[in-house]
């Protein structure tokens, strides 16, 4: 990427010599023809090169995509695979109550992966997916309204889910996590009259939450969100935004 940088700031360079030469010394006639044909040839090298760089531009995002899809794949299958070890010692240890605990527990979250992977907007359900593999100082639980119609969610303003994005990962950049447990980040989704509603609830110990109310109103305002109630400790935010626009 740097070296076709420079290529393309060495054919602007060229361009600009022969340029100077003409307006100085060239009264018409073959130098006039002489730069036009350098120009163009000029032109058609920048073409080329800017071509490049955006193929080469594309390339490195699909393969951040795959080694994100590849992490979360990871991600998921050992958490099943420790879900089902669990399961698989109570079933062996006779515990008819805590395997329906067990199987209730892998039931909501076999759900709540069910609703995320039905949102509209393929980008925020990469994300959503893939943040717990990402965020290594908090965990996150999404709670989606049963009444949300896929539907209601196609995001037409792709600034919505972009936004939404936004506003998480100031959460995950700027917690501090202490020694214990990890805290908790329940982000809630509900639709009312076509505005989407998003609550943060932050539980456990994560310090003060100064740095992290100064990320996330510096996000807030480039967001389509509006904020409803935000307490200053970040333990509760609520922000919502017109589906409509």
């Amino acid at each position: 990427m740097v070296r076709t940088r420079v290529l393309k700031t060495a054919i602007a360079v060229s361009v600009a010599l022969p340029a100077v030469a003409v307006i100085l010394y060239s009264k018409g006639g073959p130098l006039h023809l002489l730069f036009i044909i350098w120009a163009a040839g000029a032109a058609a090298g920048w073409v080329i090169l800017d071509r490049k760089e955006q193929a080469q531009q594309s390339q490195r995002t699909a393969k951040a995509l795959e080694l994100t899809a590849i992490r979360t794949l990871n991600y998921h299958r050992h958490d099943w695979m420790n879900d089902l070890q669990i399961l698989y010692g109570y079933v062996r240890m006779n515990k008819p109550d805590r395997i329906v605990q067990c199987v209730d527990r892998i039931r909501e979250k076999m759900l709540m992966e069910s609703r995320i992977s039905k949102l509209g907007s393929p980008s925020l359900v990469l994300f959503l997916h893939a943040f717990r593999t990402t965020s290594s100082a908090l965990q996150l639980t999404v709670q989606l309204d049963e009444g949300i119609d896929a539907a209601e969610l196609s995001f037409d303003d792709e600034r919505i889910p972009s936004g939404l994005m936004a506003l998480l990962d100031s959460y995950r950049t700027g917690i501090q996590s202490g020694m214990g447990e990890l805290p908790c980040l329940t982000l809630e989704m509900t639709i009312e009259e076509q505005k989407l509603r998003i609550t943060f609830l932050l539980q456990g110990e994560f310090g003060s939450g100064e740095q992290l109310f100064t990320q996330f109103n510096a996000k807030l305002r480039h967001t389509p969100f509006q904020p409803i109630s935000m307490d200053p400790s970040m333990r509760l935010v609520v922000v919502q935004a017109d589906l409509r626009n």
